[in-house]
Parts: structure tokens; sequence; C-alpha cells
């Protein structure tokens, strides 16, 4: 068997003395696109935070394709040498935000290609070719002159998409993308989602877009009050959880 690309271990975090995780453990294949569903406040986000090194955590451990990060309140890791661990962590992978988070005063173009010469020191002339090929794929390409303002908001979110590929992740993890839409925009950037996962790029979604969960996840996780209570296919999720707290938060959407 493929070892997981993702392995939470007992990951615990609080804000101000309040848990917000609660002893979280959950593995994530590689190449699969697992989906994160539950109610607001279970700790979805947060968890996506700890993942790509924007939140500390306080126990426990997280390891991204063989890079390891311990909680910090433990005291285990020295500060430097933890400081090391999450900017590689935070290289292999890619984070898509709910609010798009583009710089308003660059091109579309722009906007894809600077990221990798500023962070990896990629060649400008090869930076900007590979802006072009990711604004290919996400549909974009003839757009690449204009500026965010100039863009709906589903184009800003696939640019979104296409920056954060260029990056060049190991993994892509999503925070609500389309909860900012438009309900007619949603489709455009869930259809670029599910052709990343065709390709078998790995992807974690937190996303209350039930119908998206139920057709593209190969994954469901259900978190409630900052645990993982059930995980499992989405045939087996949507049609028969086992867990209480699930059937009640799918009846909303079913």
């Amino acid at each position: 068997m493929t070892p997981p690309i993702i392995e939470i271990r007992a990951v615990k975090k609080s804000f101000s003395g309040e848990p917000v995780l609660n002893g979280i453990g959950l593995d994530v294949d590689p190449g699969r696109l697992t989906v994160l569903i539950g109610p607001s406040g279970c700790g979805k986000s947060t968890l996506l935070r700890c993942l790509n090194g924007l939140e500390t955590f306080d126990e426990g451990t997280i390891t991204v394709a063989g890079i390891s990060v311990p909680g910090s309140a433990g005291g285990s890791v020295r500060a430097g040498d933890h400081q090391r661990r999450t900017h590689k962590l935070r290289g292999l992978v890619g984070m898509v935000f709910q609010a798009f988070n583009l710089f308003p005063h660059m091109t579309v173009l722009d906007n894809v290609a600077r990221p990798p010469v500023i962070v990896q020191g990629l060649p400008p002339a090869e930076a900007r070719e590979q802006a072009r090929r990711l604004l290919d794929k996400v549909g974009l390409l003839e757009r690449a002159g204009l500026y965010p303002e100039q863009l709906s908001g589903g184009q800003q979110q696939r640019a979104a998409i296409a920056r954060a590929l260029a990056m060049k992740p190991r993994v892509l993890l999503y925070d609500e993308p389309t909860s900012a839409l438009d309900p007619a925009l949603v489709d455009e950037v869930l259809a670029v989602m599910k052709e990343l996962d065709e390709e078998g790029i790995t992807q974690v979604v937190v996303t209350h877009e039930m119908r998206f969960a139920r057709d593209a996840a190969e994954k469901i996780v259900f978190m409630s009050g900052g645990l993982v209570v059930e995980e499992g296919p989405p045939e087996v999720i949507f049609s028969a959880p086992g867990d209480p707290r699930t059937r009640q938060f799918l009846k909303r959407y079913l």
C-alpha cells in the first residue's frame, strides 16, 4: 500500500484556553481528493492552517511527505529547528483561500508568475511561461493581462488555484473556495478541482458544497467538536452515516 502523504496524530490546538482541536487523527492518501465537512466552528479551517504552517498547534504531530512538525507546547524540538521544519512544510503545501488573496496591483499573469521567482528563484522568463501554461489549464489564458478587479469571483478563484500550482506543491489545501462566489460561478471552480483530481493531485478541501463533496471526493471526513467523528467514501457517508452527529448534520443538506 502507498503510505499516506499527510499523517495527523493527536493534534491539539487551543485559542485563549478554549480547545479547538481535541486530538485530531487523520491520514490523507496521495493523489486523492479529501473533503472535510462539519458544522461551523468544529475546527476544519484551523486544521488546514496548521497543515500549512499558518498556525502553530499545541500537541501532536503533523507529517507531510516525510516532513514532521511537532506541537509547540512540549518543547521537544528547539525553536530554530521547529521553524526550519515549518518552513519546509510550507514549501510542500499550497493554499487556496476563500477571499482569493490576489495582489490587486499585479496582472493575473504576474500574480501567478511572481511567487516562484521570489520564493524559489525561478528565472522570470521560465516563470512566466509556466504561468501561461497554468492559466491555460484553468481557462484564463486570454485574461492573463487583466487585473483581479477585472475578473469575476470565479475567475479570481481559478487564478488563485493557478498561483498555488505555480509553487509545485505536493498537496493543495482549499478553505471554503466557493463560499464567496455567486451560485452561478461555483461550478467553474469545482470543475477545475475535479480536473486536478483526475490528474492525481492531492487535494484537501473544506467546503459546505455537499453536492461537490458527494460527486468529487474519494474520502469524506466529518468533524465535530474538534474531532474526526467519521470518515469514509461518499457513498457510505451520505447514504448510511454511522454516527448520529453526521446524520444530523447531513439532514440540513440532503
